[in-house]
């Protein structure tokens, strides 16, 4: 006997970033969202945290699945989640991004028959080696709708075959969530103040790919970037994952920490305070590279490769480890006053903050009729 549809949406999800972007969408869904956290990337200090900070309901959370292999992670995940669907047919599944509980997610709801909408559908480093490409390509062969960010991920999926009517430019969900979550002009200097920072005279990064982290030579190039940066009037503020500083305890490289100006993990709210004032962000994340064009900063970017290379046109600069980072940020640095006034006069080409409100319109069109008023 088939179980009755449930009247909720499924958004699966299990990394900080997916929380960050899907919380706008999650509050427009109101209590049709039921929030499915696979605990890929749970911990009470970083996660936990980031639930209540962002006034996220409280998630069903899967087991057994943080720091496990790949194979592992999509694997229980789907075991999971496929006995979720069975019991509680969702009216849909949105997945975000290209993470293992995305994959994880989307394999499910394909099995089930449900329907998949996948947020920030598209992005293509073509990079083989990245794991996160092999997710977001399998993602996007079976989503039934795929919400493309920008234009060049429209082209990315026509180019591979993708029907065009499967496909919807709706805009980044970052841009809202940078909009929403970053604190006001006395917040901003009241936390500048609590670090002993002072406004465009501080350089923020962030270092957590395994890429970098894995590697004990690229983690010294980076870090001895990063030291030769700093200067008594330019501190480098380096808030640091825990898993970060085990690679860089076990690699011995902790002396290098000394010129750095080393923080706890910060809250997203936080964090944005700090790198919206930041005369220059280094960083390996993907969402960083979003959010600078937000904050109208710039960024270096320590990879090998980028599947957003709309932020390179202006707003950043991809280098891998090694001395390119100091040659990059110094030049970025020189530009001074008239370099941060440039980038803050141009717009995002992530778009106009309203992602969410479209994809809740694609959400309520594909997933019940009687959805469609409360979206």
């Amino acid at each position: 006997m088939t179980a009755p549809k449930s009247n909720r949406i499924a958004l699966v999800l299990g990394t900080r970033p997916e929380l960050v972007k899907l919380t706008d969408l999650i509050r427009l869904l109101g209590p049709t969202a039921h929030l499915i956290h696979t605990g890929q990337h749970y911990d009470e200090e970083l996660s936990g945290r980031f639930l209540t900070e962002l006034g996220l309901p409280e998630p069903t959370y899967l087991t057994g699945i943080g720091g496990k292999p790949r194979a592992v992670q999509i694997s229980a995940a789907l075991a999971q989640l496929d006995e979720l669907f069975t019991a509680e047919p969702p009216l849909a599944v949105v997945v975000q991004g290209d993470t293992n509980a995305a994959l994880a997610g989307a394999l499910a709801a394909n099995a089930r028959g449900i329907p998949l909408l996948h947020v920030e559908a598209g992005l293509r480093s073509h990079d083989r080696n990245m794991p996160e490409e092999h997710n977001r390509v399998l993602i996007d062969r079976i989503a039934d709708v795929l919400c493309a960010a920008t234009g060049d991920n429209r082209a990315n999926l026509l180019a591979e075959g993708v029907a065009d009517d499967r496909i919807e430019i709706t805009g980044n969900t970052v841009v809202e969530a940078v909009h929403n979550q970053l604190p006001g002009a006395d917040t901003r200097a009241a936390l500048l103040r609590t670090h002993g920072l002072t406004a465009d005279a501080y350089v923020l990064a962030t270092v957590h790919r395994p890429e970098n982290t894995d590697s004990p030579e690229a983690l010294r190039a980076i870090l001895t970037e990063l030291a030769a940066l700093a200067t008594d009037d330019r501190p480098v503020v380096l808030p640091l994952h825990p898993r970060t500083r085990a690679r860089i305890e076990a690699a011995g490289l902790t002396g290098l920490l000394a010129p750095l100006t080393v923080t706890a993990p910060l809250g997203y709210s936080e964090f944005l305070a700090l790198a919206r004032h930041a005369a220059l962000l280094v960083s390996d994340s993907g969402g960083i590279q979003e959010e600078c064009t937000v904050l109208g900063r710039p960024l270096v970017v320590v990879r090998r490769s980028t599947e957003r290379p709309e932020a390179m046109a202006d707003f950043a600069d991809l280098v891998q480890p090694g001395p390119a980072i100091g040659a990059a940020a110094r030049r970025r640095l020189a530009e001074g006053r008239a370099g941060l006034d440039r980038l803050a006069a141009l717009p995002s080409p992530f778009g106009d903050g309203l992602a969410s409100d479209r994809i809740a319109e694609l959400l309520a069109r594909i997933a019940a009729p009687e959805l469609a008023t409360a979206a």
